[in-house]
C-alpha cells in the first residue's frame, strides 16, 4: 500500500489589526489552543492588512509582527499590505517607488481637489510623497466621520494613534526619524496580493481543492484582470489609489472571470464578516475599540476571535 498523502498544510487567514495589540496577543493565543499542535506550527498565516492606525500600539503590533518566524519557524507568514499601510509607508519614505520611474508627485493630480478639506500635509518632504501619504499625515477639517460615526483622529486615515505609539505628535516629520529601520522594512517588503495553489476547503459537496488569493479588500469588478494582477504583483505605486487595497462595493464580490474557477478570495478591510461561497471578507474588527479581531482556519473554515483586549467606544 502506498502511504497516505501528507496532511495539507493549515491556512489561517487574520483580519485587520489595527493597531490594538492586546487583541492580537489574545487572538494568536486562541488560534493555537484552537489548532492541533502541528497544524499550528506548520500553518501558512496570511495577514490581511491595516496594522496600522485607530488603536494605540502600531509599533508594538509591528514588533509582534516582526518577532513571528523566528518564535514559530516551521510557519510561512505572509503580510500583505493595506490601504492604511500603504498610506503609512508613504509617509515614512517606505513605499518602494512606481517601476516606471515617475515621481510620486504625480500621484497628487487625481484627488487634488481634496487637499484642502482632507487637509493633506505640507510639512518637510511632502514634495516628494505619494498622495495618499500626504493624506494620511494631514490634518482634516471635518471632526466627526460619518461613516464610522466616530470622530477622525488627525487624519482622514485615522494616523493620530500610529504618530503617538512612536512617541511624536500627529502630522509630525519627526516620525521618519522615530520609526525603526527594521519596521521601515517591514513596510517596504509588504506584498500586495498572495497567491496559493492547493488550498484545500471544506464545503457541503465535500472538500474542494482551490487556488487562494489573498488581497486587502477585493479584486475589482470592472478593471480587467490581468492588469489588476500586474499591479497588485509589481507594487506598481505610481496608482495614486489602489482599489484592490481600498475599495468598497466594487472590489466585494469574487469577478465573473474567476466565478466557477476554484479560486478562493480572501480579504480584511471592510469592518465585517461575510462569507459567501468561495468569496470570504474577515474583518470583524475594523479598527474599533469593542470589536475583536477574527481569523478563519482553512479547510475547515472555523473561525477564530480575540477575546481579550476590546474595550467600549468611547
Amino acid at each position: 500500500m502506498s502511504p497516505p498523502p501528507p496532511p495539507s498544510r493549515s491556512v489561517i487567514c487574520v483580519g485587520d489589526v489595527h493597531g490594538y495589540i492586546s487583541k492580537l496577543e489574545s487572538l494568536w493565543a486562541n488560534l493555537q489552543s484552537a489548532l492541533p499542535a502541528e497544524a499550528f506550527a506548520t500553518a501558512l498565516v496570511v495577514f490581511l492588512g491595516d496594522y496600522c492606525d485607530r488603536g494605540p500600539n502600531t509599533r508594538e503590533v509591528l514588533d509582534f509582527l516582526l518577532a513571528l518566524p523566528a518564535r514559530h519557524p516551521a510557519q510561512r507568514h505572509v503580510f500583505l499590505c493595506g490601504n492604511h499601510d500603504l498610506a503609512f509607508a508613504a509617509f515614512v519614505g517606505a513605499l518602494p517607488p512606481p517601476p516606471d520611474g515617475s515621481p510620486f508627485s504625480a500621484t497628487w493630480g487625481e484627488y487634488i481637489h481634496n487637499e484642502e478639506n482632507e487637509g493633506w500635509y505640507r510639512g518637510p518632504g511632502h514634495e516628494g510623497m505619494h498622495a495618499q501619504g500626504r493624506r494620511w499625515g494631514g490634518i482634516i477639517k471635518e471632526k466627526r466621520n460619518p461613516k464610522r460615526g466616530s470622530s477622525y483622529m488627525g487624519s482622514i486615515y485615522d494616523a493620530q494613534p500610529t504618530f503617538e505609539s512612536y512617541g511624536v505628535a500627529h502630522g509630525s516629520p519627526d516620525l521618519v526619524k522615530a520609526v525603526p529601520e527594521d519596521h521601515k522594512r517591514f513596510l517596504r517588503d509588504l506584498v500586495w496580493i498572495h497567491e496559493e495553489e492547493n488550498v484545500p476547503i471544506d464545503t457541503n459537496e465535500g472538500q474542494l481543492i482551490c487556488k487562494l488569493i489573498a488581497v486587502h479588500a477585493g479584486l475589482e469588478r470592472s478593471i480587467d484582470l490581468n492588469e489588476q494582477f500586474r499591479v497588485l504583483r509589481t507594487k506598481d505605486t505610481k496608482v495614486s489609489k489602489v482599489a484592490m487595497l481600498s475599495g468598497r462595493q466594487d472590489v466585494w464580490n469574487i469577478p465573473k472571470d474567476l466565478a466557477g474557477k476554484q479560486t478562493i478570495v480572501v480579504s480584511g478591510h471592510h469592518g465585517k464578516l461575510h462569507m459567501d461561497g468561495l468569496r470570504f471578507v474577515i474583518d470583524e474588527g475594523g479598527g474599533y475599540a469593542d470589536k475583536p479581531i477574527a481569523a478563519i482556519v482553512f479547510p475547515s473554515k472555523e473561525l477564530i476571535r480575540s477575546t481579550e483586549g476590546t474595550t467600549s467606544q468611547n
